[in-house]
């Protein structure tokens, strides 16, 4: 079945319309919208979709686009691509950089988008050589961690078929030509935490009658630092980040208030919920031990869940992109610490469903060459990852990205 399905998916993105789908990529790349915002995004993919033969819908979950695809007895297959782009200056010096001041497709939801768009056609087009159904979903808000679930409670599920199975991707950084499955836990959890320190505001001259959070903030932001190193145990996987501080407004003026604003990464439940307390913990000690009027208000935010890949599904998978792109392009690196909003798809009332998620990795060879290292992961570290202003992948991953979604397909529609 492997072979087979490897093989029809040669065949069927042998002739790709390459120049047409990297003038999308452009197009998208030139022109980013930002979460549950993409409504030029998600209109050009649903109008190539409907142009496909899809049955089509727009608005699902706000800004998203689901389209279907019967052909006759089979399974259902579910194809995601996220759509929206971020609050992030380009740097890239790209002649089709973003024309939006302040936003840029700094994660490469564009290139998800034109992968979706090239295999939704490519399948269509070779329904001769499969048989069950197709379920396209361009998907708002991942950014956010909003869409997926967005999506879900919008009826995805009772206005289309429940699908049999998941597939999704995402653009990394890494030599193009490899292709990163993990059979297990792939990404992170993620959860956003506010918190807000109540001082007392008044004159610089005069901090003698202030309860200054400013002071207070900086204690807390060093003393945060400390979760990590100092309460979970080596053998845990956590990130916490402080990503922003807010307060003040002018040299001379001691603010009554200062916002941190802070993310966590973990890989389970119980080491998520050991960091928030830790979290309030802290936050709580550093105003109490500066006199702050009132406790600080700590809370916790956006929320992504693991992404868990179904072992079966994903060796499935795995095994017919080995067809396709050769030995040695298929590797397990182990869980990233990044999230995804991607697995709030698999939620249903009969129970979790069955989804491979995996990494094309898309840094042009010139910016991979002239990275300093000696290995592959001391180049990875130093070329310019997801979320970076230069980041920026190579336009030669437009054929292999739409080939991993429709080989992935075909490896349950080939029969």
């Amino acid at each position: 079945m492997t072979s087979a399905a490897a093989r029809t998916a040669l065949d069927l993105t042998a002739d790709l319309p390459v120049p047409a789908l990297e003038d999308l990529y452009r197009d998208l790349h030139r022109h980013p919208e930002l979460s549950l915002r993409e409504h030029r995004t998600a209109a050009a993919l649903a109008g190539r979709l409907r142009a496909a033969g899809y049955e089509t819908a727009e608005g699902v979950g706000g800004t998203g686009v689901a389209a279907l695809l019967r052909n006759g007895e089979g399974p259902t297959v579910l194809l995601r691509a996220d759509m929206d782009a971020l609050p992030v200056t380009e740097e890239t010096g790209l002649p089709y950089a973003s024309e939006r001041d302040g936003v840029m497709h700094a994660c490469g939801h564009d290139l998800h988008v034109t992968w979706l768009t090239g295999a939704a056609e490519a399948l269509a087009a070779g329904r001769d050589t499969w048989s069950g159904t197709l379920l396209v979903v361009g998907q708002p808000a991942e950014e956010t961690g909003e869409g997926a679930a967005l999506m879900v409670g919008d009826g995805l599920y009772e206005r289309f078929p429940r699908p049999d199975v998941l597939l999704g991707q995402h653009a990394a950084p890494g030599p193009v030509g490899l292709y990163a499955h993990s059979p297990g836990l792939i990404m992170s959890a993620s959860t956003d935490i506010d918190i807000v320190v109540h001082g007392r505001g008044g004159h610089g001259s005069r901090p003698e009658s202030t309860v200054d959070p400013v002071v207070t903030a900086a204690y807390l932001v060093t003393r945060l630092q400390t979760v990590v190193s100092r309460e979970i145990a080596a053998r845990e996987p956590a990130v916490l980040t402080v990503g922003r501080i807010e307060a003040g407004t002018r040299h001379n003026i001691i603010p009554a208030e200062a916002r941190v604003e802070l993310n966590i990464r973990t890989q389970s439940d119980e080491v998520r919920d050991r960091m928030i307390a830790a979290i309030r913990r802290i936050a709580a000690g550093e105003c109490a031990s500066a006199g702050c009027p009132r406790e600080p208000d700590v809370t916790v935010g956006n929320t992504f869940p693991v992404t868990v890949n179904d072992p079966e599904t994903d060796h499935r998978v795995a095994a017919v992109h080995g067809r396709v792109f050769g030995a040695g392009t298929i590797l397990d690196p182990g869980p990233a610490m990044g999230s995804e909003d991607f697995a709030q798809l698999a939620e249903h009332e009969g129970g979790r469903l069955p989804y491979s998620y995996w990494f094309v990795t898309s840094t042009p060879a010139d910016v991979w060459d002239a990275a300093p290292g000696t290995d592959l992961m001391e180049k990875f570290a130093a070329v310019p990852g997801n979320h970076s202003p230069h980041f920026a992948p190579d336009l030669s991953t437009v054929v292999p990205g739409v080939r991993t979604l429709v080989s992935g397909a075909l490896a349950y529609l080939v029969h």
